[in-house]
């Protein structure tokens, strides 16, 4: 029973993470084509945050819930510096934005280890998440279990903005029809930077799940740019539904190769099954629908 629960409770928290991460990929990859390799190094700038935040207050139990909002600004502030100064610029030109975003992405980590260190800082955890909860004879750490609980707040809360809100319909509108939601009205510019904004900062929202169980280190975006990726593409581009279970989906199996291969191993055969996968369905999961001439 462990061979069976262990990957799937890990993996479950392994695929809330991708979620976090996915989510601002696919507002940023499908509404505006931007392969932004960098995004990994905003969830390595709200792990960080997490970390400056708990030397600022001191007091783990209630630094994170602090953590949560300062992450999502300062990794959002990031993403909407790279859009304002780089990005802008590139526009159709996605080989233009793979290149240069790598490069951002390299020039992040740097920085990062002339200011922290290489060896990377370890986050406490508060006390309200101490102790683990008995699924099928594995004790679950409550930090898994946080992490799901927080991947679904962050899915719910976009949904709610897209579905509910008029910023969210500006969204959707661009996503759908740039050049007919231009004719509208909507300054597709300003939704561009502000959808950078908030996809930035969910990936901020993610360093801070990472911290709690990995601790901060430069390079730690590295480990979930490709994956995220992965699980925008399978699900389908714009799609959340079709991310949440991509996410859930690539987590899952990952774990469960990993505990029959060696890890690296375990991420090569997720990626030719993604690659299968796409053979037989390109679109993904789910795709947008729209009205086309008869």
């Amino acid at each position: 029973m462990d061979s069976l629960t262990t990957p799937l409770l890990t993996g479950a928290a392994t695929g809330a993470i991708l979620l976090i991460a996915a989510l601002g990929l696919a507002l940023t990859f499908g509404q505006m084509g931007v392969i932004n390799m960098a995004h990994g190094e905003f969830l390595m700038a709200g792990a960080y945050a997490a970390y400056l935040t708990q030397q600022v207050i001191g007091n783990a139990d209630v630094s994170i819930l602090v953590a949560l909002p300062v992450a999502f600004v300062v990794a959002g502030m990031l993403g909407l510096l790279l859009e304002l100064f780089i990005i802008s610029r590139m526009y159709h030109r996605p080989l233009d934005t793979l290149l240069v975003t790598v490069g951002v992405g390299l020039i992040l980590q740097q920085a990062a280890k002339d200011v922290f260190g290489a060896q990377g800082d370890p986050v406490s955890s508060p006390g309200w998440l101490d102790g683990s909860i008995g699924v099928f004879g594995y004790n679950w750490p409550y930090r898994g279990l946080f992490t799901i609980v927080l991947a679904l707040l962050a899915l719910g809360a976009l949904a709610a903005v897209l579905k509910y809100t008029s910023f969210g319909r500006q969204i959707r509108a661009t996503v759908q029809n740039r050049d007919l939601a231009e004719t509208l009205g909507i300054s597709t510019k300003r939704v561009d930077r502000m959808t950078f904004f908030i996809g930035s900062g969910l990936a901020g929202v993610g360093g801070v799940a990472v911290a709690l169980i990995s601790g901060t280190f430069p390079t730690l975006g590295t480990a979930y740019i490709i994956p995220a990726f992965l699980v925008v593409v399978a699900g389908g581009l714009g799609q959340l539904k079709g991310t949440v279970i991509a996410a859930f989906a690539v987590g899952i199996l990952t774990q469960y190769l990993t505990s029959w291969f060696s890890g690296s191993m375990a991420q090569v055969l997720v990626f030719a099954l993604v690659v299968i996968f796409l053979q037989v369905k390109p679109q993904g999961l789910f795709t947008v629908r729209t009205r086309g001439l008869a």
